[in-house]
Parts: C-alpha cells; structure tokens; sequence
C-alpha cells in the first residue's frame, strides 16, 4: 500500500509543486468564452485530457520515468518537450512548475531531484513539469500505472482548481467535474505507449487562448 500512499501524496493539490500559479490556458479559454457553460467547460477539460495530457504529457512523463534516472536521456525529454511546445507562456510556465516541483523534492531530500535541480541550474536540463514527475515518480517507486494516474488528475484537478479561483463555478461543481473525470483518466491512461511514439498534442482553442492570455492587462495566472 505504501506505493499508493505515495501517490495520494503526489496528486495532492497541497504538495508545494507552484501549480496553483498556472491555469494552463483556461484563465484566456474563460477569458474569450465568457458564456462557457459548465457541460462546455467539462467538454474542454475532456478534449485537453484527450489530445493534450493523454498524448503529449503523459508520453513525456512515461519517457522520463522509463530513463531508469540516466541524466542524459531526461534531459533529451526535456529538450523534445521544449521544443514541441509552441506557446511560450506555456513553455515557461511548464518550466517554473517542473522547477517547484523539483525545489520541493530536493528539499525532502530526493536524490534524482536533487541531481535534475543541479543540472537545471547548470542548464543541462531544462525542468518541464511533466519529465520531472516521470524521473521522481520513478525513483520514489511509483509503477507506471500509478504514476499515469497521478498525472492525470494532477492535470484535471489543476485546471479545475482554476476555474474554481476564477470564479468559473463552486466548489463543488467543480468536484463534480473531477469526479466525472476520473473514467476518462483511467481509460487513457490504460492506452500503451510504445517507446517509438512521438508527442503529439492538438488543443487550439486552448493554446489560442494561452497566447492571448499573455497580452492581457490584467490576469490572475502567469498562462
């Protein structure tokens, strides 16, 4: 039981990991779909679990944690996950989350964290969220479906808790949300990920709304 004990410690929202600074897009999707019901807004959260987590997310994540810890092949994720992310608020974004995360961990004494923190400061790595739960996840002895699992609600309770701070909906139909979510997760994450699939992520409402989002006035996420 210890090892799903870990991951309830991992997927709560009160782990230190800097999430709560991002909205991933839906601050800007709300922004421009201001009459966005909640059957939309569960609809969007849906379609990112679908074509962005599912197929991009959690990819980098399976990558990272099937590195085994090798420092060289993590930061080679990174560098793809770099690369494949158009929208810059969503690369830096990424980037100052997996370094939050990784800050935490380090702290706690993790040695992978501590060993990626060094080599994010040094610039060999870049630090996207996604590959350092892959890594740390891997290493505090989380198996694979464990670990897809606790990504996928990390992400769908993250852009939830956003909407919820926005003002979007309540408490708990936001809950309600969550709960709804949670097959859609377990079914996706039961997809296999061959070692030869690429990362592949098709959400444009979403990245057109974070891009926007960056040229607002006034916002209450950093994307």
């Amino acid at each position: 039981m210890l090892r799903v004990l870990q991951a309830i410690w991992q997927a709560d929202g009160a782990f230190p990991s800097g999430a709560f600074a991002f909205s991933y897009g839906i601050e800007g999707a709300l922004a421009l779909r201001r009459d966005m019901t909640l059957g939309d807004f569960e609809a969007l959260v849906a379609a990112m679990l679908k074509r962005r987590w599912a197929s991009y997310d959690r990819v980098a994540l399976l990558w990272s944690y099937r590195a085994g810890g090798d420092l060289e092949a993590i930061a080679a994720v990174d560098r793809e996950v770099e690369a494949s992310t158009l929208i810059e608020t969503l690369r830096t974004g990424s980037r100052r989350n997996g370094g939050a995360y990784l800050a935490s961990h380090a702290r706690l004494g993790q040695p992978l964290a501590i060993a990626l923190r060094d080599d994010v400061q040094a610039g060999n790595c870049l630090g996207h969220i996604a590959v350092m739960q892959g890594a740390v996840w891997s290493e505090l002895g989380l198996d694979e479906a464990l670990a897809q699992l606790c990504s996928g609600y990390t992400a769908a309770s993250g852009v939830i808790t956003a909407a919820i701070r926005l003002g979007a909906m309540g408490a708990l139909q936001g809950q309600g949300v969550l709960q709804r979510c949670l097959p859609l997760i377990e079914q996706l994450a039961a997809q296999e990920v061959p070692d030869d699939v690429e990362l592949s992520s098709f959400v444009p409402f979403l990245d057109i709304a974070a891009a926007r989002h960056a040229q607002a006035d006034l916002r209450l996420f950093a994307n």
